[in-house]
């Protein structure tokens, strides 16, 4: 098994108590960044990965992955475990030895999490329907 189907492996196994893992599986200096961190390191990472345990038992499905020269792109189902789950993209760069050095998110904050709370939920319903383009 290469390194980027080690870390899929990882992401698609997760629990608070196999956090440990990604020491093999990244760079100490991995830069981790979803809508709500941009952290360096891999005791951060873990940090911000563990935060997902105090809301319910998360899972991750990786449906496809693309590898290029220096990185790849991976196709993913997140469920919180409690109803709540959306799609996402992770980019993940790979450093010389083939560990990760950086794993960016790129998904929706606005409609998978801040649309879904009561208050901000209706601010954002309103900005997007002022934003949308008339049918």
């Amino acid at each position: 098994m290469d390194k980027l189907d080690a870390y899929v492996a990882f992401f698609e196994n997760i629990r608070r108590d196999n956090l440990g893992a990604l020491d093999a599986l990244v760079t100490p200096d991995v830069r981790f960044k979803d809508p709500f961190n941009d952290v360096t390191g891999v005791d951060k990472m873990r940090a911000a990965l563990a935060m997902a345990f105090d809301h319910g038992t998360p899972r991750f499905t990786v449906r496809d992955k693309a590898r290029g020269a220096q990185g790849a792109y991976l196709l993913w189902r997140y469920d919180q475990g409690n109803g709540f789950e959306f799609d996402g993209m992770s980019e993940v760069r790979f450093a010389p030895d083939g560990r990760i050095c950086a794993h960016i998110d790129h998904w929706d904050a606005s409609t998978e999490v801040y649309a879904k709370l009561p208050v901000i939920g209706w601010l954002v319903g309103l900005v997007r329907r002022r934003l949308k383009v008339p049918a």
